[in-house]
């Protein structure tokens, strides 16, 4: 685990996975302040004896990471005497370098040593922080230079002389050796564990199985390293999923209970983790977003917290494996989304990715092969009079086919690379996936079904409305239907407005849309004759003759069947190119002509019901112009369906010429 998570798993309360990566660090820190020491000694040498040879520190410097550091390299070389001070530039670099290092080599000792941690008469971590002190004041006065005398109490080795920051850091050294040699650490199936139970194997093998069973997936992306150990009555997992200092993930294990705590910069996807483990049962609880000092630049951070309680040790064994599994799919997952972007909205995004997870194919493997790239390839290979660079996929070919598509191409993406074949050939799947999506996937056909589903609705409200007819009906009951019919017919014109401004940009989209302009006008027609039988059910309440009821009835029936099989005919029109008989073209057209015959069977009742209603309601006539008008504004309804029915025949007949 890096040393950029420490401060993050502390803030998680987990500061025992953190005692190797402390150790590693306090090593590191120990190398970088004996050297300081080393150089801080030849400085004064140097000022002593200008005309001595000034030695390369370049390797030294490099072995301890050091070799960008600018002032290490001035340190000896430009060091003079003024008086008793050594003036050394860089000396407040050196100094606060010193101070941070010491505090890196004490943080494994914590503030309550063993005994073993006891050298030169006193417990090392108050030494050390007595020698932190030390160190900040002298450097409020580095300006005026080092004292002689305060050089050798930080470099000299001799107890008898007193204490030393030299004698400190060696027998730092030797607790933190002490201290590493207790971890007994080993491996199981990759995890990194030290000072666990023999009990706690089955569940640090559970969480591995399922971790490195989708590990691949990650490719050579860096992530997953796991950290175990035991903290009293818990086994603690911690897992290194990313690369941001608050992306971090913890496991504790309780006897039969699963607590995971897991803090993230990105709310999206703290979202897509909590359902991901909401599948296997965990329950969440999520805080405000918090910030932390020194954490991704205090950025705030969302932090949850889910639960789940085993019933049995399967249980346990499993929710752990889930758990492990699902860690890599949040491996440079915002950056996957944004890409997914390009081309479908962000909900549908982040539906893709948990969709590849489902598939166990993730989307590092699309990423490394070059991601958008991939896709915008294939649209400028497939069609580019259709596709063209700026415009999202799903504008041009539907929203449920372009998510499909990407969910496929993700998965045909991972089988690629983790055969261990050339990433160009998922460029060459991309493109023939494209080609095979406008083949098969009549997503002109997507649209047409979703309109004709709000008009099938409009006219089912309108044979509702009919019945009720001067039934002393409700008026909030036929107000709310008048309220729904709204709704829908506003929704159509927006699927017309839609196509419309495709329409403007491709050519293609024109048919389509001037057919949805004939469907739209069945759907207005049907709104506004919902709308007029609710008049009659105002005050003053219209009252209608038995006989001209009937009628109307009869004719919204009629004009429900007819959108009945509009929904039919576009059903079927979808799957044109796949017909293997006669049968499913004669039911294609049994479906048309029982459309198209409507309108004139439609304009037949209206004119019955207008001769009804003048011989029943010539005396009133406030009556006889509302039933007139509910009458002629169906017929327009079945007028719009005529044609809608023909524009419907030619974009199949079109569609059935150009397929393959």
């Amino acid at each position: 685990m890096p040393l950029s998570k420490s401060r993050a798993v502390e803030s998680l309360g987990a500061d025992s996975l953190l005692m190797p990566a402390w150790i590693k660090a306090a090593l590191a820190a120990n190398d970088r302040i004996k050297l300081l020491l080393s150089l801080l000694q030849a400085a004064r040498s140097h000022a002593q004896d200008p005309a001595s040879p000034c030695p390369d520190w370049g390797h030294e410097l490099a072995q301890a990471g050091m070799q960008d550091l600018v002032w290490p390299r001035a340190l000896v070389s430009k060091a003079y005497l003024d008086g008793d001070r050594l003036m050394v530039p860089g000396s407040e670099e050196l100094l606060q370098t010193l101070a941070q290092d010491l505090r890196t080599m004490a943080r494994p000792l914590g503030d309550a040593p063993t005994p073993a941690d006891r050298e030169g008469g006193s417990a090392i971590p108050q030494r050390s922080a007595d020698w932190v002190q030390r160190l900040k004041r002298l450097e409020a006065v580095a300006a005026q230079g080092l004292d002689v005398r305060a050089i050798a109490e930080l470099t000299h080795g001799d107890r008898a002389a007193g204490d030393s920051l030299h004698l400190l850091v060696m027998d730092l050294h030797k607790a933190i050796n002490r201290r590493s040699a207790e971890l007994a650490t080993e491996d199981i199936d990759g995890a990194h564990v030290w000072q666990i139970r023999a009990t706690d194997r089955e569940w640090v093998e559970s969480f591995m199985a399922g971790l490195n069973g989708t590990a691949p997936l990650k490719f050579d992306h860096p992530g997953l390293d796991t950290a175990v150990t035991r903290d009293g009555e818990q086994l603690l997992i911690q897992n290194d999923i990313g690369t941001n200092d608050a992306h971090v993930v913890v496991i504790a294990v309780r006897q039969r209970e699963i607590t995971v705590t897991y803090s993230d910069l990105h709310p999206p996807r703290h979202a897509f983790f909590r359902h991901r483990l909401a599948l296997a049962g965990f329950g969440w609880q999520v805080d405000e977003p918090v910030r932390t000092p020194g954490l991704n630049e205090g950025r705030p951070y969302v932090v949850g917290v889910a639960r789940l309680q085993a019933v049995s040790k399967a249980q346990l064994r499993a929710a752990l494996r889930h758990v492990g599994g699902q860690l890599v799919f949040l491996v440079d997952w915002n950056r996957a989304r944004k890409r997914l972007q390009w081309f479908v909205r962000k909900s549908v995004a982040v539906d893709i990715l948990g969709r590849a997870a489902d598939r166990g194919c993730g989307h590092m493997a699309w990423l490394l092969a070059g991601g958008e790239k991939v896709v915008h390839s294939a649209m400028q290979a497939v069609d580019p009079d259709l596709f063209r660079i700026g415009e999202r996929l799903d504008e041009l070919i539907g929203e449920a086919p372009a998510a499909d598509f990407l969910v496929d191409l993700l998965d045909v993406s991972a089988r690629t690379l983790l055969e261990g074949r050339p990433r160009e050939m998922v460029t060459d799947q991309a493109r023939m996936m494209l080609a095979r999506t406008l083949r098969e996937r009549a997503f002109e056909f997507d649209l047409l079904a979703d309109h004709a589903a709000y008009t099938h609705a409009l006219a089912s409200a309108l044979c509702d409305a009919l019945d009720r007819l001067g039934q002393g009906a409700d008026p909030s009951e036929t107000t709310a239907t008048v309220d729904r019919a709204k709704g829908w017919e506003h929704r159509a014109d927006e699927l017309l407005t839609n196509v419309r401004q495709r329409a403007l940009r491709h050519s293609r989209w024109r048919p389509l849309a001037q057919l949805l302009e004939h469907s739209d006008d069945v759907a207005d027609a049907i709104e506004e004759a919902v709308f007029l039988v609710d008049l009659t059910c105002r005050e003053p309440a219209v009252s209608v003759p038995a006989a001209v009821r009937s009628q109307l009835a009869e004719l919204g029936q009629a004009t429900f069947a007819a959108v009945q099989d509009l929904v039919r005919v576009v059903e079927i029109g979808r799957h044109v190119s796949e017909f293997s008989d006669q049968r499913d073209s004669e039911a294609f057209l049994q479906a048309l002509w029982r459309m198209l015959r409507a309108e004139r069977q439609c304009d037949e009742l209206a004119r019955q019901t207008r001769r009804t209603a003048l011989a029943l309601c010539h005396d009133r006539p406030s009556t006889l112009m509302l039933v007139t008008e509910i009458g002629t504004t169906i017929e327009k309804a079945t007028d719009a369906l005529l044609a809608a029915g023909y524009a419907l025949r030619q974009l199949v007949v079109d569609k059935s010429e150009l397929s393959p």
